[in-house]
């Protein structure tokens, strides 16, 4: 009779097996099929295959023991860097036919392109590549066979009776699955650089309506609010987040400074496969790995993240927003006070103040009227006794704001030749400030005195951002002329410059290491050793990365960009925590020095203040 129960069992257990691995074959038919097909075939069709292997794979990572789960994330690595002769390969095993010679070259463009880490550009056609929405090329079609070979290992009747029911989940999925749309086509403001130039001045062309080349700090079209997701959900260390290809168009502007015009609405929707975490988007928008170690003499290779990449002490689960700030003109500046209670935004002329302490809808509590009501501020800085704000901005003067009177008044301006500032820095102790200026110039202002003391003068075109070293000893500069400089404060000069091919936007000093990260004009997100050759380089922002800030902490830091994303990434290989995706671009941001709440600010006219949950 246990003979006979045996038996049975096993041969139900045989049916089951069967009836998957048609199902997988089905899929991965689909799969070739979708390949294969003209560029005409709707990317919701393309879109959807690839969500179907990504929800599977989902729901049988959890039923998998930890030493599985780590070799499912290796293989999963591996199926990315799958060529198209292994592809063409496997796909004859399973009996199905290879693809045809011109749908080779197709995809072998495509591979290629994925296991370099580029972009893909548009199809002739005016289409997004099918790679796009298909995972990356062959990766996909691998993943199955490997999550297979870890079934394997373990005890197949258990696996079996998992797989059945994820399958059974997935096929439920499947009902539900949708793309989101995007909301209508909205105009809202960029920022256009162009070189220093007299007769220009600064101006605002806020009324003019049309398209402009990127410069610093631009403001992109809105998207569509994302969820936050944390990557750790399944252990899945190296697995890579959802990126939007989003297409730009520009057109020649003339006369216009550094200031914000009006930009274009992007027509792509944001894809997010619903209910999978942020750690298994990136297969399906065809996003290869996103995180690179580049070595001193220029070698690429993708970081194989360590097992606590995303799940060490001191390490962020996710974020949820907990306050929306309507401050009603665009947020080019935030900052947030040593108490956590309350936060600053600069925006069009003038600084608002808001109370977060306690839960429900938000009016500022005081307004300060800091420039002329058409120029922006640029930024502000809190001195840690919450009793000073700094502001600067589309002006030659600072204003300093005592804070501690019953209504906060200008206890002192700051005037310097240059005609703006786009950053500030405070030291340390307190005693310095440093303003970045529109004509490269690094001013070094007493502020006990109120005197200008130095100038650091290296920078060929605007300094855009700026960091201090916690000891006080080094300042970190970024600017428009595509360098990054560092600066010996007790001897007064130059001790490093690193040039790239891209203007530099922002910028941010590890507070526990020897680490540099600065983010691009060009999108990426690079972080420098500082006194190593080698480096790591990121790609998860599809637009300029427009602010940037580390966690107090240092194990983590954030980063902002005109493609309406909110990254966290891990210290100092980019592993990516969470990602959030606002309704416009996000120009600004800070961390509170306590590490539980992130502030930005965006093209909407608002700021997000954020809970950091552990």
């Amino acid at each position: 009779e246990e003979f006979q129960f045996l038996q049975t069992q096993y041969h139900s257990l045989k049916l089951e097996c069967e009836k998957l691995a048609t199902e997988k074959t089905e899929i991965q038919r689909h799969y070739v099929m979708t390949i294969s097909l003209p560029c005409s075939v709707p990317l919701s069709l393309q879109t959807e295959i690839a969500k179907r292997l990504n929800v599977i794979c989902a729901q049988l990572i959890p039923f998998l023991s930890q030493e599985h789960q780590q070799q499912v994330v290796q293989a999963m690595e591996r199926a990315k860097q799958v060529t198209m002769g292994e592809l063409n390969a496997s796909i004859g095993v399973r009996g199905l036919p290879p693809l045809p010679p011109t749908q080779q070259l197709q995809a072998q463009h495509l591979a290629q392109h994925a296991a370099q880490g580029l972009p893909m550009g548009p199809h002739p056609s005016g289409l997004p590549h099918p790679g796009l929405a298909l995972g990356g090329s062959s990766g996909l079609l691998a993943l199955s066979g490997a999550l297979g070979a870890q079934l394997a290992a373990k005890d197949e009747r258990a696996h079996l009776e998992a797989v059945a029911a994820a399958a059974a989940a997935a096929d439920h999925h499947r009902g539900r699955s949708s793309l989101h749309p995007r909301p209508p086509a909205t105009f809202l403001l960029t920022t256009h650089c162009v070189p220093p130039h007299p007769a220009l001045g600064l101006r605002n062309p806020l009324a003019v309506q049309g398209t402009y080349p990127p410069g610093p700090f631009s403001l992109p079209p809105p998207g569509v609010n994302g969820e936050l997701a944390g990557a750790a959900g399944y252990g899945a260390a190296s697995l890579h987040l959802v990126s939007q290809q989003m297409n730009g168009s520009a057109a020649a502007a003339a006369g216009y400074g550094r200031s914000p015009v009006v930009g274009y609405e992007s027509p792509h929707p944001h894809m997010r496969v619903p209910g999978l975490p942020a750690s298994l988007q990136a297969a399906a928008s065809g996003k290869p790995a996103y995180s690179f170690h580049v070595s001193a003499d220029g070698q690429m290779q993708p970081v194989p993240f360590p097992p606590d990449a995303l799940l060490g002490p001191g390490i962020p689960r996710h974020a949820r927003q907990i306050h929306t700030l309507s401050h009603g003109e665009v947020v080019c500046a935030v900052t947030i006070s040593t108490s956590t209670r309350h936060v600053y935004t600069g925006g069009k002329g003038c600084v608002k103040v808001w109370d977060i302490s306690q839960p429900g809808s938000k009016s500022p509590m005081a307004q300060l009227d800091c420039l002329n009501r058409d120029n922006y501020i640029r930024s502000c800085k809190l001195l840690p006794d919450g009793r000073t704000l700094i502001v600067g901005g589309e002006a030659s003067t600072l204003s300093i704001w005592d804070l501690a009177t019953p209504t906060p008044r200008i206890k002192a301006e700051l005037t310097s030749s240059a005609p703006a500032c786009y950053a500030l820095a405070i030291s340390p102790d307190n005693k310095v400030c440093f303003s970045c200026c529109s004509d490269g110039n690094i001013v070094v202002w007493d502020l006990h005195n109120q005197t200008l003391v130095r100038q650091f003068q290296g920078h060929t075109d605007g300094a855009s951002c700026i960091d201090i070293s916690n000891d006080g000893t080094k300042l970190w500069t970024g600017g428009l002329d595509n360098t990054v400089r560092c600066w010996d404060l007790r001897e007064g000069r130059q001790l490093q410059q690193h040039d790239f091919t891209s203007q530099i936007f922002s910028l941010g000093y590890c507070p526990t290491g020897e680490w540099l990260a600065v983010g691009m004009e060009s999108s990426n997100v690079e972080v420098l050793h500082v006194s190593k050759p080698d480096k790591y380089q990121l790609h998860l922002h599809e637009s300029c990365v427009l602010s940037l800030k580390f966690a107090y902490c240092g194990k983590w830091f954030v980063s902002t960009g005109k493609d309406n994303l909110l990254n966290a990434w891990r210290t100092p290989y980019g592993s990516s925590i969470f990602q959030s995706k606002e309704s416009s671009s996000v120009l600004s941001c800070d961390i509170s020095p306590d590490d539980q709440f992130i502030v930005t600010g965006s093209g909407d006219k608002k700021a997000t203040v954020y809970e950091v949950i552990y």
